[in-house]
């Protein structure tokens, strides 16, 4: 049974005011851009119930999953995995977006292959791990294991 809110709840915290990320976005909830990078916050004078933001994140959620079975490779991926492992590639879409996710060719095809362990490992080879290396090493541990060990206790 997938979790994917509850890990993206714990990776992208939440906030209920509009915040700029770490890349200059206005963004709100749980890591949802709201606005274009370099966007003031004066215009953004809202808050955002977590209830509000957790339907909206499983919103943005379905429409990724939706687009990744489209983009064969990634299809080809989800299906090497069960629940956690897809998790996974949810969380990566979610995060960089389905467009970067694609981007990780290597991994993608190490999972398509059931190479799990040689999927980590390109995981944690990548920008998005040097940008975000604690979550890249959580989401990797579960991608070579199968299993959400690494979020025991976190969700």
């Amino acid at each position: 049974m997938s979790q994917i809110v509850s890990i993206l709840k714990y990776e992208e915290g939440y906030r209920d005011v509009p915040f700029i990320d770490t890349l200059g976005y206005p963004t709100l909830a749980g890591g949802i851009k709201i606005g274009p990078e370099g966007a003031s916050l004066a215009s953004y004078i809202f808050k955002d119930p977590q209830q509000v933001g957790d339907l909206w994140m499983q919103t943005l959620i379905e429409g990724k999953i939706f687009d990744l079975k489209k983009r064969v490779p990634v299809a080809a991926a989800l299906c090497q995995c069960n629940a956690p492992r897809a998790d996974m590639l949810y969380s990566m879409a979610y995060q960089p977006g389905v467009k970067g996710l694609a981007g990780f060719k290597e991994t993608l095809n190490s999972i398509a292959k059931g190479d799990f362990s040689s999927a980590a490992d390109s995981m944690l080879n990548s920008l998005w791990a040097r940008q975000t290396p604690a979550r890249a090493r959580r989401q990797a541990a579960v991608m070579r294991s199968g299993a959400c060990e690494s979020y025991r206790g976190l969700i």
